[in-house]
Order: C-alpha cells, then sequence, then structure tokens
C-alpha cells in the first residue's frame, strides 16, 4: 500500500521554477528525509514522485497513472504540492467523509505552527487521474498572495524562496504522509 507525495520538477521557461514547483519538490523530499531521520518506519510504503511533463499537459502524471493504475486499490493517498511554499495554512483535500473527518484529526496534530484547515477541494495536475478514480487527494494550501509575482516569470528564482516557510510546509507534509501511511488501516474511500 502506498501514500504518495509528490511535486513536479518542470520549470517554466522564463525562469528557474522555484516555486513552480521546485518547492513542492523540495518539501515532498524533505517529508521522506524527516522521516528517514527520525527512524520512523511506517506500516505503509511512503513514496516520492517527482514529476515531469506538468506544463505541457501532464504527460509524465498521464504515464505513471498508466504504469500503475492497475494496483488503484492499493493507493492510500495522493498528495501535490504546487502553489508554492508560502506559510502553510492546510490542506485541500478530496474524498468521503469519512477520509475527510480522519484528515480533520490528522491536522489538529499541526496546531502548533497554525496550519490546521481542511478544505473542500485537493487540487493537481497530476494527481488528478487518481483522484478522478476515488483516490482520497491532498494538495497543500498555504498563503498565495505573492505567488503571482513569480509564477511563470524570470522572478521564479531560488531567491524568493524562503527557508523557514519551507519548513512549515515540509513540516504538514511529513506529518500528513506520516499518520497516514503509519495509520492501521487505509483511508475510507
Amino acid at each position: 500500500q502506498v501514500v504518495l507525495i509528490s511535486g513536479h520538477l518542470d520549470s517554466w521557461d522564463v525562469g528557474q521554477g522555484a516555486m513552480d514547483d521546485g518547492g513542492g519538490a523540495f518539501i515532498s523530499w524533505e517529508a521522506l528525509s524527516l522521516i528517514k531521520d527520525l527512524g520512523l518506519r511506517p506500516k505503509r510504503t511512503l513514496r516520492l514522485v517527482l514529476w515531469t511533463g506538468e506544463e505541457q499537459g501532464g504527460v509524465g502524471a498521464e504515464q505513471y497513472y498508466q504504469l500503475h493504475k492497475e494496483n488503484i486499490s492499493n493507493f492510500d493517498i495522493v498528495m501535490e504540492s504546487d502553489e508554492g511554499t508560502f506559510k502553510p495554512s492546510g490542506l485541500g483535500f478530496s474524498g468521503s467523509a469519512e477520509a475527510r473527518a480522519i484528515v480533520r484529526e490528522i491536522m489538529a496534530l499541526l496546531q502548533p505552527i497554525n496550519a490546521t484547515d481542511v478544505y473542500d477541494t485537493a487540487e493537481g495536475t497530476d494527481i488528478a487521474h487518481w483522484m478522478r478514480d476515488g483516490v482520497p487527494g491532498a494538495s497543500l494550501r498555504n498563503d498565495i498572495n505573492k505567488y503571482f509575482w513569480f509564477h511563470h516569470s524570470q522572478g521564479d528564482t531560488m531567491t524568493v524562496q524562503d527557508p523557514n516557510q519551507m519548513n512549515l510546509c515540509a513540516a504538514v507534509w511529513t506529518v500528513v504522509s506520516y499518520v497516514i501511511a503509519d495509520m492501521e488501516d487505509m483511508l475510507p474511500r
């Protein structure tokens, strides 16, 4: 059984792609790194996918889906971060009412960093196929007021990444992915 966390590596042609979507790749990598450094071994596999081809119509996600859809019942949740790594407020979530109630409980663990909100839907080109087929999905929600200052521009460089805010985003990703991967049962569909 798999808990999938992700971001994509393809950048827009005029910038470095730090916000779109290097930040999502960074926090996904950091989540696995933190879990490993803490010596935690969840019941399910935590899988990091660094998508490619999102800007070209999601061709990387489509290929991955085609290769793995036969095991769709083993995918517990698919998570994608694609709106920068500013101060997080919580998660967008798509799934059953029962799964949403569980995710709300998990998000309460993030009260110390004030990132507890659960929004009505998850979004992400790279996880859309899975959610369409009933796999619960989550997307990082954060303060995107400045996101479009950099999005698809020459300003989308590493210098706009705030390490403290990225650490908070990584904390959300780490807590959610680990807790779901270590629960006794998969999220209800």
